[in-house]
């Protein structure tokens, strides 16, 4: 099976690698997002797709716009079979999406038609959800609303973070999609139209989405820090500075004092906080210009007064 890659970030180059790794698919070439400065230094770093191009010695394009005509025409000489799609970050118009006789394939992170959009796995721990899994469609027009083929499901624990989820879904997806993919060559695939009326969306995740409101449960905010952990980072402001926060544990359901307020400070343990219905400890933290840390180990050079309340940047 002759087929295209394109893809941007880790969870695409799990799924690549698992294409480059399979017998009975041809790479045929690798597109992903053109190369970005990044970081403080704003230094050009390559994505995390095309650095394992590379590796494959696969050939790499970076379109500004993969839909230019003279790059869908470059496309359409290499006789493909199918475009697999993962994550890449440009929408797709009508002359790709038909460009092969498969179609596009997507590895979507959600159980469609559930959690459509940029940030599913992100949405799932936030939203305390406690199943998720991998859906793969063939693409049409719409944002994640194709004809589904394969699904697989997995749990979602109470400690799960983002950022173990985002792992434990790459690997599935990477393994979904090779199943896809030979049962599409087998004439074997199915196609599943999605309930749009059951669809639920997943926007993108935005760094002030990390912001912590303590006047919500306790159980929301521990589901928020899982949910951010390790990017982009919940946070809080502590004597006006940012204050991330990555790991907690529900205390209990019990209301002393206002949102915000620190109940305790246990040395060994970390800082006790009311939020708006139960308590929560801070067992992980980053300070202002610090590492990230143990809220033990910070308490240790570093005073945390019972009283004062998190969550006042001015």
């Amino acid at each position: 099976m002759r087929v295209v890659f394109m893809g941007t970030p880790e969870f695409a180059a799990t799924c690549l690698k698992g294409l480059v790794n399979a017998d009975f698919v041809e790479v045929q070439g690798v597109i992903t997002q053109p190369d970005r400065a990044r970081g403080r230094g704003q230094k050009v770093g390559y994505t995390p797709v095309k650095e394992l191009a590379i590796e494959a010695n696969l050939p790499v394009f970076q379109p500004k716009n993969v839909n230019n005509p003279e790059f869908v025409q470059l496309l359409r000489e290499m006789n493909l079979d199918a475009i697999i799609v993962v994550a890449y970050g440009q929408l797709l118009k009508e002359e790709l999406l038909q460009l092969t006789p498969s179609g596009c394939i997507n590895v979507h992170g959600s159980l469609l038609p559930y959690y459509r959009g940029a940030g599913p796995i992100h949405r799932v721990i936030i939203n305390g959800e406690t199943k998720t899994g991998i859906t793969t469609m063939y693409m049409d027009k719409g944002w994640d609303t194709g004809d589904m083929i394969l699904k697989e499901e997995v749990e979602i624990n109470p400690q799960m973070t983002v950022g173990e989820l985002h792992d434990l879904l790459a690997e599935v997806g990477s393994k979904v999609l090779i199943q896809t993919l030979a049962q599409i060559e087998a004439g074997t695939a199915p196609r599943t139209p999605q309930n749009h009326e059951e669809a639920t969306y997943a926007s993108k995740i935005l760094k002030e989405d990390g912001e912590i409101d303590w006047g919500i449960k306790a159980s929301e905010i521990y589901n928020l820090i899982r949910g951010m952990n390790p990017w982009p980072g919940a946070y809080t402001w502590y004597q006006k500075n940012l204050f991330k926060v990555y790991q907690t544990e529900i205390a209990d359901r019990i209301n002393r004092g206002k949102p915000g307020e620190i109940i305790e400070v246990d040395s060994k343990k970390g800082v006790l906080v009311q939020t708006g219905e139960g308590r929560l400890w801070l067992l992980e933290i980053q300070p202002a210009n610090s590492k990230r840390m143990k809220t033990s180990a910070f308490l240790n050079g570093h005073e945390i007064k019972k009283g004062e309340v998190f969550g006042d940047a001015k």
